[in-house]
């Protein structure tokens, strides 16, 4: 118990429920994802919710029935609803992190960038800001300021609508005819977008790992390359590549030789690391044989162009695979190994490479 997150809620309701039924086609917003998603995440001890509730009457018996403490914002003539919830909001946040310690998690639910300062004092008192929002009505300035940004349409349990296609003319043919086709070319079209989001997910795990070994902050475990990964990019989640948890993810990386598994300091977080041989030894080997066959007819070779000399031998070639940031970072470590001789040439105002 004492190891959990103790997580204050606090939910900009007309914000949250307006933006999804918007986007939504007018379906009802339904708390229990948000509630799913955090109970995963440490126990809720503060459930508040601010609103106008004159204009939600449903929404109020479903939020009392999950034990949210409504707040009043009543309109008044003459005076902004909407700046009336989100101060009272921002206050008894505030308010909040200085005399309740031990909340160590805030979550805030909105999409309106107004509430980026507030993510930031947070943050400067010591606590870890989840945002929540719908993912068409959120501000491009929130989700970076946040440790974590969740999109409500990517939960678990949220009923998105189907997707239209978009309006236009009449097609020439029945729909009954011409459905079949456009489905059989969508699924292939969707998994292959799928894989190419995997392979650039892959790029960016690996120079990741390797950023973190090149530290000295020890192993790399499973959990510290999570949180490394959503402080780069607030809204990952692996499930947006097709994986249930991150462990599934990364036993997927390792089985593609992109990164290594070993038992880590506490049961179910591995250790992560590169591959020490393997792909990276393949592809030294593969860049020696390039630089002597091509040094074998003009001499010394230069670093433009060769990378693709070397797809040409072998098209799935990415160094960046290999945790390195660059083809030039990549050849430097290969000449640090003895593959090759790398120097800088003024005459040729590029670097030159020779078979070691």
């Amino acid at each position: 118990m004492d190891q959990e997150d103790r997580i204050a809620l606090f939910l900009d309701y007309e914000n949250l429920a307006l933006g999804a039924r918007d986007h939504h086609g007018g379906r009802p917003f339904d708390f229990r994802p948000i509630a799913d998603a955090l109970a995963e995440r440490g126990r809720v001890v503060v459930r508040r919710a601010y609103a106008d509730w004159s204009y939600f009457d449903e929404d109020r018996r479903m939020l009392t029935r999950s034990h949210v403490e409504l707040i009043e914002i009543p309109q008044r003539m003459g005076a902004s609803r909407k700046n009336a919830a989100d101060i009272k909001m921002a206050v008894d946040a505030v308010e909040l992190a200085f005399e309740r310690g031990y909340i160590s998690t805030f979550v805030i639910c909105t999409g309106d960038s107004d509430f980026t300062p507030l993510v930031h004092k947070l943050r400067e008192l010591n606590k870890r800001v989840i945002g929540v929002g719908v993912e068409k009505s959120t501000s491009a300035l929130l989700p970076p300021a946040c440790d974590e940004f969740l999109y409500y349409d990517r939960l678990e349990g949220v009923d998105l609508p189907p997707a239209r296609g978009r309006r236009g003319r009449p097609a020439r043919l029945p729909d009954s005819a011409v459905q079949p086709e456009q489905e059989l070319e969508r699924a292939p079209a969707a998994e292959e977008e799928r894989v190419r989001d995997v392979d650039a997910l892959a790029v960016v795990v690996a120079q990741t790992v390797a950023g973190l070994q090149g530290g000295a902050g020890g192993a790399v475990t499973a959990s510290r390359l999570k949180v490394t990964l959503l402080r780069k990019d607030p809204t990952f989640s692996e499930s947006d590549y097709g994986f249930r948890t991150f462990g599934e993810l990364l036993r997927h990386l390792a089985a593609h030789n992109v990164v290594e598994l070993a038992e880590g300091p506490a049961k179910g977080d591995p250790e992560v690391s590169l591959p020490e041989h393997g792909d990276r030894e393949v592809a030294f080997g593969l860049l020696r044989t390039v630089v002597a066959e091509l040094a074998a007819t003009g001499g010394p070779v230069a670093l433009s162009g060769l990378k693709n000399q070397l797809r040409r031998a072998r098209p799935d070639f990415s160094e960046q695979k290999l945790g390195y940031r660059s083809f030039l970072q990549f050849c430097k470590a290969a000449a640090t190994a003895g593959v090759v001789d790398l120097a800088w040439n003024a005459d040729a105002d590029d670097y030159l490479l020779t078979p070691h």
